[in-house]
């Protein structure tokens, strides 16, 4: 085992059984651990904020929860598993039968060992999940059965993490996973302790050109509350990863941003190959992860993501058995690893726009343009220095890299980055 996945499992360790939620002690706990590794800022969302659509919702905290049978045995417990209980159920102290009890209880579909995952965070409600055998249990019941969820639901806080890692370009970079998944190793603790690593590892980059932005965010409804509350810092980030599920024994792969002609899916794909590794191409699809709100129309941030059993392809997904033995920490720091090579990539690249993207550039005001008017002729295909900077601005936008131009121009991109410095010096580009 090497130091990096030595240090990785120690945290997956530490993290694996907290239970977290999309509010409560338990996320503030995975951040304050977080801080260990990175400088993470933990902020605190009160109850009751509005968020474009949403409102914080009152903040849960469980402390116990089983079902005992007429001895007081214990069927299902919370400390066996916190799974046991389904996400943000309220408090219940009764003794009931299985007809009362039944719609409260939750199995797996198709693996019969597994606990499954379920929650209720914007409906009052409570519930049980369990095995196939403990149903079989509970229900064969003849006698009264206690039903007790030690839990309480009231207004507090909703909790995130962020760190903010200059560089010299301030055109930022957005990473973002999310923190609310309890006992579930792939989905999402995996992508958690990546990005936080990923995180240290840009924070040690020496000569960091770009800006980034990373997040630790409860899914959906905590993304949702860092938009509203950065709003103005989002409109102006073009390139986001979320990540998750990057733990597991399976394929690598990834899934596009919206636009799949932007370049962070070109760069992926690009690193991926480079690395030598299999890997399934994904369309962006709507659903998914915190994509769907970065990536919406008042952002239209491109994101995209790197997997390692990609969520809702793996058997275990959503449930007990997406354990300690399916995700290793070896496993992470392979993605780990990729993700470092497109960091990587991304400093490599050099972009440039238009200080004025209106029309043309007056070139002979600047020096560029020394023949008289009505004495050139282009050549069709011509690579003279006036075709590279005539063409060097038009594609310059902001996103297309020097090694892009150079590829559409079938031209050296030594050359290129040549005649943009010098376009930069006479004031008709600038550096992003």
């Amino acid at each position: 085992m090497t130091e990096i996945e030595a240090e990785l499992d120690r945290y997956l360790k530490r993290l694996f059984p907290l239970c977290r939620s999309i509010t409560g002690e338990p996320n503030r706990e995975t951040l304050r651990i977080l801080q260990e590794i990175i400088p993470l800022t933990i902020h605190e969302v009160a109850t009751g904020t509005v968020v474009y659509d949403w409102i914080i919702p009152d903040e849960w905290t469980i402390r116990d929860a089983w079902i005992a049978d007429a001895n007081g045995q214990r069927l299902v417990d919370f400390q066996v598993s916190n799974l046991h209980v389904m996400s943000y159920s309220e408090s219940v102290d009764a003794v009931m039968g299985w007809e009362e009890l039944q719609p409260h209880i939750h199995k797996h579909s198709d693996l019969p060992e597994a606990i499954p995952y379920r929650t209720s965070y914007y409906k009052r409600d409570w519930g049980f999940c369990v095995t196939h055998a403990q149903y079989a249990e509970l229900k064969k019941q003849q006698g009264e059965l206690t039903v007790v969820i030690d839990s309480e639901l009231k207004p507090g806080s909703l909790s995130y993490g962020e760190i903010l890692i200059p560089g010299q370009s301030s055109q930022e970079i957005l990473l973002s996973c999310y923190i609310c998944h309890p006992s579930m190793a792939n989905d999402s603790l995996s992508g958690v302790l990546l990005t936080a690593f990923l995180a240290r590892y840009i924070a040690e980059l020496k000569d960091r050109h770009w800006s980034y932005r990373i997040v630790f965010v409860p899914e959906t409804i905590g993304a949702i509350a860092y938009c509203a509350l950065n709003e103005a810092a989002m409109k102006q980030i073009d390139i986001g990863l979320v990540i998750t599920t990057v733990g597991g024994p399976g394929k690598f792969g990834y899934k596009n941003s919206f636009d799949p002609a932007h370049p962070i899916n070109k760069v992926i794909k690009t690193v991926l190959i480079e690395s030598d590794v299999d890997f399934i191409t994904y369309p962006f699809d709507i659903h998914g992860s915190d994509e769907r709100q970065y990536s919406s129309q008042g952002f239209g941030i491109n994101v995209a993501s790197i997997f390692k059993d990609k969520y809702y392809e793996y058997d275990y997904y959503h449930s007990s058995l997406d354990d300690l033995n399916f995700v290793s920490s070896k496993q992470v720091a392979e993605t780990l690893s990729i993700y470092e090579g497109l960091i990587d990539k991304l400093e490599a690249r050099r972009i440039f726009r238009r200080t004025n993207p209106y029309c043309e550039v007056m070139l002979s005001r600047h020096g560029l343009y020394q023949v008289g008017g009505g004495a050139l002729w282009p050549k069709y295909g011509g690579r003279s220095e006036l075709d590279l900077i005539l063409w060097l601005l038009f594609l310059s936008d902001g996103k297309n890299d020097i090694r892009d131009i150079a590829a559409i121009l079938q031209a050296s991109s030594s050359e290129l980055e040549l005649l943009a410095d010098k376009l930069v010096e006479k004031g008709a580009l600038v550096p992003c």
